[in-house]
C-alpha cells in the first residue's frame, strides 16, 4: 500500500493488490476494448475516449479483464456493482453449512452409565450435523491394553450406528486412540 499525493492537501490511498479493480482515471493503458452498459461491444479505442464516454453517461469505467490484449473495460455503475457483489457473497455464505468437529473423550475402563451419557451427547452432535471425534487417552500402563480401547470404540460405533457412520477408523496416535464419525444423510 502506498500514498499518491496530487498536492500537499489532497492525498489518495492506493492499494497494490491483484484483486483491486482499476476504475476511471486509474486506467493507464493506451488502448482498451470497451463494453457498454447493456453488454454490447463498442470496439477498441483509447482509454481517454472510453473515459469521456463513461463521463457522458455519468457512470464509471471499470477494467474487468486486465490481462487481455488490449485490456477489456466496461462502462457501469461501480457502486451498484460492489453492492450487488457483496449481497451475492452474503447470500452464498448463508447457504454454506459449516461442519464442526466435536470431541468425546472416553477411557478404556469406562462404566456403563458414563458410556451411555457420552453416547447420548455424540448422538445429539450427529443429529445437529457435526462430525464427532471419539478419543481414548491411555495413561501409564493402560497403553499395554490398547485392545480394550478398540473394543470400547467398536461398542461406541455400534451404539450410534443409526445416527452416524465411521469416516476414519480407530487409529493410534501416540497415547491416544481415536476415530471420527460423520452424520448419516437424511
Amino acid at each position: 500500500m502506498y500514498f499518491f499525493c496530487i498536492s500537499e492537501v489532497f492525498c489518495i490511498k492506493k492499494n497494490q493488490d491483484q484483486n483491486q479493480v482499476q476504475i476511471n482515471s486509474a486506467i493507464r493503458d493506451k488502448e482498451v476494448r470497451l463494453i457498454d452498459v447493456d453488454g454490447t461491444m463498442l470496439g477498441i479505442m483509447s482509454a481517454k475516449e472510453a473515459q469521456l464516454l463513461a463521463n457522458e453517461r455519468e457512470l464509471d469505467l471499470v477494467k474487468i479483464s486486465p490481462n487481455a490484449n488490449p485490456p477489456v473495460c466496461k462502462i457501469m455503475d461501480y457502486g451498484k456493482y460492489l453492492y450487488e457483489r457483496n449481497k451475492r457473497d452474503k447470500e452464498a455464505k448463508k447457504k454454506q453449512t459449516i461442519i464442526e468437529v466435536k470431541e468425546v473423550r472416553l477411557s478404556p475402563k469406562i462404566e456403563d452409565h458414563d458410556f451411555n451419557f457420552k453416547a447420548k451427547n455424540a448422538i445429539r452432535f450427529l443429529q445437529d450435523g457435526d462430525k464427532v471425534k471419539i478419543s481414548i487417552r491411555f495413561r501409564g500402563r493402560e497403553i499395554a491394553y490398547s485392545d480394550l480401547g478398540r473394543g470400547v470404540l467398536d461398542r461406541f460405533a455400534d451404539t450410534v450406528k443409526e445416527y452416524g457412520k465411521i469416516e476414519k477408523p480407530p487409529v493410534m496416535e501416540g497415547r491416544t486412540l481415536s476415530m471420527v464419525l460423520v452424520p448419516l444423510k437424511k
